[in-house]
């Protein structure tokens, strides 16, 4: 089941990546807190390009991804793995 906050997640990825064909995005079902975490799959040699410096590109698609999980009254994490 692929949400809107997910394809969001992916096509942001997607922008910054060179082998978009790795980017996967996986959901977790809600936890007892009621949050769902998301976790994005990209590969190795993408890592640093989603990371970013100091990790603001990182925090950057975290802001983002809140901001329309707030829209839709969900509460979410992003884990990059």
């Amino acid at each position: 089941m692929e949400t809107q906050l997910g394809k969001l997640l992916a096509v942001i990825a997607c922008g910054l990546v060179e082998d978009k064909s790795a980017v996967k995005v996986d959901r977790d079902e809600p936890d007892e807190n009621g949050v769902v975490v998301y976790h994005l799959h990209v590969a190795s040699d993408d890592m640093g390009r989603v990371i970013g410096k100091q990790g603001k590109i990182a925090k950057a698609i975290r802001t983002v991804m809140r901001a329309g999980a707030g829209r839709i009254n969900e509460k979410i994490m992003v884990e990059i793995d």
